[in-house]
């Protein structure tokens, strides 16, 4: 049996996967970006990011644009197959509960008069 991806599960991470999936293999999203899409504070996508990175998941890379710091992020091919993984999981998790139960039909007994 599939297993959900722990480290996807978290909603927050899950949404991030899910904002980095939906690119083209090499393309990132700024962090500022992404901050908007997944709903998060600096400080929640900076934490979340890292368990990502560190798992292998997502590449971070900082550079300067002017003067300014950028912080891009964008999937991993692990990343993306982790991803894949998860969503099979949790698909069949939805499907399994879109099928009707099946009623065990229990037999009463009658007691002689």
């Amino acid at each position: 049996m599939m297993a959900a991806d722990e480290i996807i599960h978290q909603s927050v991470r899950l949404r991030i996967m899910a904002a980095l999936n939906s690119l083209e293999r090499r393309e990132a999203l700024e962090f500022t970006r992404l901050k908007a899409i997944v709903d998060a504070t600096d400080g929640n996508l900076g934490a979340h990011i890292d368990t990502l990175a560190k798992a292998g998941y997502i590449d971070v890379e900082k550079l300067f644009v002017g003067r300014r710091p950028q912080t891009r992020v964008r999937a991993t091919s692990i990343g993306r197959r982790a991803f894949r993984g998860h969503v099979a999981f949790l698909r069949k998790i939805l499907d399994e509960a879109e099928q009707p139960v099946k009623r065990v039909q229990r037999r009463t007994r009658q007691r002689p008069l």
